[in-house]
């Protein structure tokens, strides 16, 4: 059966067969996929399978494609960069650059990145967004996959993903990300029908709800921060909006929540590297939540536009006209951030 008429989870398995094969194939060239020797078990982590693809790669990709560790150009240090909508490299993941193969396995990377029930939401987003999952999407990988540093990054509209196996010293992710939807076109409604990521503004906004008047208040800003300006300002940082710290109980587990949904998206790895980090840093006690006046769309009061942040946290929501997230997370402030 062709591999775009299987269903979505026949789908992931054929994608984990062909890669756990790619696997087995390059650990031991010789050995029959019958034979009773299986794979190790983290021969399926997206990880082991940037290794793979790194090793399938022909002289004239490796020279476009996988770049030094410490790789700067004209953006900067292209490892640490992030955008909203940008390329790394030229070749798009569905050309005929990459092989049939290669591009199961940058897929099956993709879809191991990603909490496995957020699959087919960010298969939605990419269809809205960019005609579908490697339309317009490319790769770079910096360092050498299977020594001590790499990380593969993944770029497009709305996107910039990394693979890095916490390779990548003090950062969650593997450094910067950024996320966003335009469901319904450009400018979306006020309840963002059939946007993914809505949902995390919604439980923002039940935080905001929580709050009494005097909260509010202090709670609300007439004007955001540039959405991109997500440098870290470390613990003597001006922050704006609310101490999480100074929340009752109940308002501070409503911040757990949103919490709790930004990170939903990412595998289990990830998300408690992005804990980790938080806790180093005195966790959301540390952090500020705020809520802007800018891009309400309607004027419903459900604010479109709103950040958490503390000494080496930021999490900006940009919901107007579309959704923009733009994510930095580390366990020290002193971590460069390259942003647009």
């Amino acid at each position: 059966m062709a591999l775009d008429r299987l269903s979505s989870v026949d789908r992931r398995h054929f994608l984990k067969t062909a890669a756990s094969g790619a696997a087995l194939a390059a650990a031991a060239p010789g050995m029959l996929l019958g034979d009773e020797t299986k794979p190790a078990a983290d021969a399926q982590s997206p990880e082991s399978l940037v290794k793979v693809l790194f090793d399938s790669m022909n002289e004239k990709q490796k020279k476009e494609i996988c770049l030094p560790w410490e790789h700067t150009d004209s953006r900067g240090l292209l490892r640490a960069r992030v955008e909203n909508n940008w390329h790394i490299t030229k070749p798009s993941i569905n050309s005929n650059y990459f092989t049939s193969d290669q591009k199961h396995l940058i897929r099956q990377i993709f879809e191991g990145i990603v909490a496995e029930d957020w699959v087919e939401r960010f298969d939605r987003q990419l269809k809205d967004d960019a005609g579908g999952f490697g339309n317009d999407q490319n790769i770079a990988i910096f360092g050498a996959p299977g020594e001590d540093k790499f990380e593969l990054v993944m770029t497009g509209r709305h996107m910039t993903m990394r693979c890095d196996g916490n390779s990548t010293p003090h950062v969650a992710f593997g450094g910067p990300i950024f996320y966003g939807h335009a469901a319904k076109g450009f400018n979306e409604k006020p309840d963002h029908p059939g946007n993914v990521f809505w949902q995390q503004a919604v439980a923002a906004n039940n935080v905001y709800k929580m709050l009494d008047g005097k909260q509010q208040e202090q709670a609300l800003v007439k004007t955001a921060p540039f959405e991109e300006d997500v440098k870290f300002q470390g613990p003597e940082g001006k922050f704006l909006g609310i101490e999480v710290a100074d929340l009752a109980s109940d308002q501070k587990e409503g911040v757990q929540k949103v919490l709790q949904t930004l990170i939903a998206p990412y595998r289990q790895s990830d998300r408690d590297e992005v804990v980790a980090c938080l806790d180093k840093n005195g966790g959301l006690d540390e952090c500020r939540l705020a809520f802007f006046r800018e891009g309400d769309i309607g004027d419903d009061q459900v604010w479109d536009i709103w950040r958490l942040e503390g000494p080496s946290f930021v999490w900006h929501y940009r919901g107007s006209p579309h959704v923009h997230v733009w994510v930095n997370v580390a366990d020290t402030s002193q971590v460069a951030t390259n942003s647009a």
